[in-house]
């Protein structure tokens, strides 16, 4: 993987600010380089003594590495630096006759000039250790390397890195071990790695690769009006730098096209495969729950809305007072339930944005629990995001204090209700004040609202509650402490 440049670069190279962008680009796509040469490529700018500075470096990913050791923000040793200064006095690749050793180990390197718009700005060296044998072969197939020597030739050119190069694309990017095939001009295979041809066997490309025109193969086998992205056929043909996907039959394939240029004009194209059905499948089943989640939500708010209204049309006809109150003040904390339930049919997570639903059931709680007089409501402070099951304690919890402080702390005259939230990471203060009549002696934790609340923050919210006088108003201040825990 690259280091980050940025600290070597702009301590102690006199480059302006187009040139670090170019090598920014450069490392961003150098290791497709690294991967089909199986080469460290280290990356060398001068520093204000002259001296060659490591401001970048990146490993192969799949093969021996000659760098163990970090040597970002080392100097080139003296030797070496008579073939780093001509390649960046001529802007001509150098290559070293001789190996030179690192430990036990021959690395034989190659000294490539970083030119933009027809400047050297600085050099990249590609080192590989000589002679590394894997499994009775070298381990740098010919054709793989001469790959990376196209590149580098275009490094030295001026035309690699490519501006507005596609690097990313959703999860499956493909890289070089997943597979590489290789262009001439007219977009014909001439040559295809084992990999390659088993993505595009699983595609249902039958046959050999090689000398079959990619971008028609392809097409000829995919299902009449089935979707296709739209810069599938440049990619194919290697006439654009981006990043594609095809799918036939539920077989997904990212590929991704680096155009070849030398001197001037096109020399076809390098193609990098992978197959990702399988992340696609898991996003697949990754959207399906979400999707599921949000319909329960939605058919939990639907079912609890009809209890609600179950409840009012019983209260209706309830007789007794006492008994119209409790059915009412059963059909308020279903009501509570169901906002929240209503909030995270909305989302793909199981979170909630507490201060937007929290404003809804304050303004209700009043409203339904004043029987005269005007009484208003604030919201100070922000609870932020919160889990759905936190978010289900803490509503009934505050709809319930809010409740209680209309009914019992203002009985009927005119008043307000403040809630003052402070949120300290997943540590949540809450002061619900109200300018009443304060407690009466002898009152606490003998209603129902009462017990349910206490359960629910000693329990749920993890926390404590805690009644005491308004300081100002007069009134009374509950004061909640919870520990909601992380939010993802």
């Amino acid at each position: 993987m690259s280091t980050s440049l940025l600290s070597a670069l702009r301590d102690d190279a006199d480059l302006p600010d187009v040139d670090l962008d170019w090598l920014h680009q450069l490392v961003a796509d150098w290791q497709v380089i690294a991967d089909l040469s199986t080469s460290d490529l280290v990356l060398w700018v001068l520093n204000s003594s002259g001296r060659f500075v490591a401001a970048g470096h990146t490993r192969p990913s799949g093969g021996h590495t000659v760098h163990v050791e970090e040597v970002v923000g080392r100097r080139m040793p003296a030797a070496r630096e008579a073939m780093a200064s001509q390649a960046l006095a001529r802007a001509q690749i150098r290559d070293a006759v001789e190996p030179y050793w690192t430990g036990s180990i021959a690395v034989h390197e190659e000294y490539v000039p970083v030119v933009r718009q027809g400047r050297a700005i600085a050099v990249v060296t590609r080192e590989s250790a000589v002679g590394v044998m894997r499994g009775g072969r070298i381990v740098v197939e010919r054709q793989m390397s001469d790959l990376a020597d196209l590149l580098c030739r275009m490094m030295a050119e001026g035309s690699f890195p490519i501006p507005g190069a596609g690097t990313t694309i959703r999860h499956g990017t493909p890289r070089v071990a997943d597979g590489v095939l290789r262009l001439d001009e007219d977009g014909t295979v001439i040559f295809a790695s084992p990999n390659a041809r088993s993505c595009f066997y699983r595609l249902g490309l039958v046959g050999e690769l090689e000398g079959c025109q990619l971008a028609e193969a392809v097409t000829s086998i995919i299902p009449a009006r089935t979707p296709v992205d739209e810069t599938l056929a440049v990619v194919l043909m290697g006439r654009q730098a981006w990043l594609t996907e095809v799918e036939i039959s539920g077989v997904f394939l990212a590929v991704r096209s680096i155009p070849l240029q030398l001197e001037g004009r096109r020399a076809g194209a390098v193609l990098l495969v992978r197959d990702v059905s399988e992340v696609r499948r898991r996003e697949q089943v990754l959207l399906n729950k979400d999707a599921t989640i949000r319909e329960v939500h939605h058919r939990v708010k639907n079912n609890l809305q009809t209890v609600s209204a179950l409840l009012r049309m019983q209260a209706r006809r309830a007789s007794n007072e006492e008994t119209r109150h409790a059915l009412a003040e059963a059909e308020r904390r279903v009501t509570t339930i169901a906002t929240v339930h209503e909030a995270l049919s909305r989302n793909v997570d199981e979170r909630v944005d507490f201060d937007e639903v929290f404003s809804s059931i304050l303004r209700m709680a009043a409203v339904v629990a004043t029987p005269s007089g005007e009484v208003s409501t604030a919201l100070e402070g922000t609870f932020g995001i919160v889990r759905a099951d936190t978010a289900q304690a803490l509503a009934t919890v505050l709809a319930e204090l809010v409740t209680n402080a209309v009914e019992h702390g203002l009985d009927g005259r005119d008043g307000r209700v403040v809630v003052r939230a402070h949120r300290d990471g997943d540590d949540l203060e809450v002061h619900v004040m109200d300018n009443g009549a304060g407690l009466a002696p002898g009152t606490l934790m003998t209603g129902l609202g009462t017990r349910i609340v206490t359960t629910l923050v000693r329990g749920e919210l993890r926390g404590s509650i805690d009644w005491q006088p308004a300081s100002q108003s007069g009134g009374t201040d509950v004061v909640i402490h919870a520990h909601l825990g992380p939010a993802h």
